[in-house]
């Protein structure tokens, strides 16, 4: 894999991981919940970064190697990863809501 294909989809993934709390009433996609709370969602939030993350370094490791990180480089790609979930929180809570 090219380091192009890597970050791209990575990114990709990224995205996915972000909205999927906030666009799907089911547990990381896959099991089924009646119903969610905000802190299920915090948690699926946490769990797609920590996802993403490991993805990530693994991607990393087949193209180069790992560069050691300190903590501004996880607090940027955290923000980062939250920025990405906006279009989901925004889906969920805001525009869904002024619908009905």
């Amino acid at each position: 894999m090219s380091q192009a294909v890597g970050h791209w989809l990575l990114f990709g993934l990224a995205i996915l991981m972000a909205n999927l709390p906030f666009v799907s009433n089911r547990l990381m996609g896959v099991v089924r919940l009646q119903r969610k709370s905000g802190w299920t969602r915090v948690l699926e939030v946490l769990a797609g970064y920590l996802l993403v993350g490991l993805i990530g370094f693994g991607i990393e490791a087949t193209v180069s190697q790992i560069t050691p990180q300190r903590w501004e480089f996880y607090a940027l790609t955290a923000c980062l990863f939250l920025v990405l979930g906006f279009p989901g929180f925004v889906y969920r809570f805001l525009w869904r809501s002024a619908k009905h």
